[in-house]
């Protein structure tokens, strides 16, 4: 039989987001970038924002400044509005500062991404203080601070809203090497509930997207290293559907769905996007 795999979702042809605006964190390339254009191609005005600067406990690069230039230069080719941010998520007064400025000069605020983050591998008892503190700070704090940031404005205009946070299957399953990122997306998970309770009653809708692996350039070379040394804990990071990998357009076409007003009456719920690893 001849291998098969469905192609990345096309651009689209909904005009779902015309008249509303998107703000979305860790927006400077991969998964952020991706639900930028998607979003914008289906007719929303944009802010976004990203740190745009290396992390220390990473070992991979972060972010730049022109990365998010880019994003803002796809949004504008697509014939959209954008504002851009440069700001840590931690820093919860840059972030409300930033999002009402660029509230006021794209006159709205409809949709929220809080999907900022990153992560690092070690086995969980040799996790330092520094790795954890980032880790929990950029992963949760950071998605607590961007809906802290967006609510009081959905809430003073009073036309509903969604917020979608990006979790992932770690926030679903506990996966070796990652007990920082696993706590992290499981208090993420917790938090979107919780908020999906108490903002029900004004239209805003509160979801979480769990990913497995994406295709972002963010190359983790102490997973692959773990998993050398510790090969019996592989079977943990195999997905069901026979691809390695997913795209940040497949994870921006299920966030262009759940944020949207198509999935008015879905709250609370966690929604994988994982090759089906959640089910195995």
């Amino acid at each position: 039989m001849e291998s098969y795999e469905p192609p990345v979702p096309a651009q689209p042809n909904a005009r779902r987001y015309v008249g509303k605006v998107a703000f979305i964190t860790g927006a400077a390339r991969g998964q952020g970038r991706a639900e930028a254009v998607r979003l914008a191609a289906e007719g929303a005005d944009i802010i976004a924002l990203d740190l745009c600067e290396d992390i220390a406990t990473t070992t991979y690069q972060g972010s730049t400044p022109e990365d998010l230039a880019e994003t803002a230069n796809l949004v504008e080719k697509l014939g959209r509005r954008v504002v851009t941010i440069q700001s840590d998520t931690r820093d919860f007064r840059r972030v409300k500062e930033g999002l009402v400025s660029a509230v006021a000069e794209l006159g709205r605020l409809d949709v929220v991404i809080a999907n900022a983050g990153m992560t690092s591998g070690a086995l969980s008892w040799e996790i330092d203080e520094e790795h954890w503190d980032v880790t929990i700070g950029m992963n949760l704090t950071g998605a607590f601070h961007t809906a802290k940031a967006a609510i009081p404005i959905l809430l003073e205009q009073g036309t509903g809203g969604s917020i979608t946070f990006t979790g992932s299957v770690a926030g679903r399953r506990g996966l070796p090497f990652l007990a920082d990122y696993v706590a992290a997306k499981h208090g993420v998970v917790g938090l979107s509930k919780a908020l999906a309770n108490e903002l029900a009653p004004h239209w805003i809708r509160c979801n979480t997207v769990h990913p497995f692996g994406v295709q972002s350039g963010l190359q983790m070379t102490e997973i692959t290293d773990l998993l050398k040394e510790h090969d019996v804990y592989r079977p943990m990071f195999s997905p069901a559907l026979p691809a390695y990998i997913s795209q940040p357009e497949d994870i921006a076409a299920a966030v262009a769905w759940i944020a949207s007003d198509e999935a008015r009456h879905v709250t609370g719920i966690e929604l994988p996007v994982d090759l089906g690893r959640t089910n195995r």
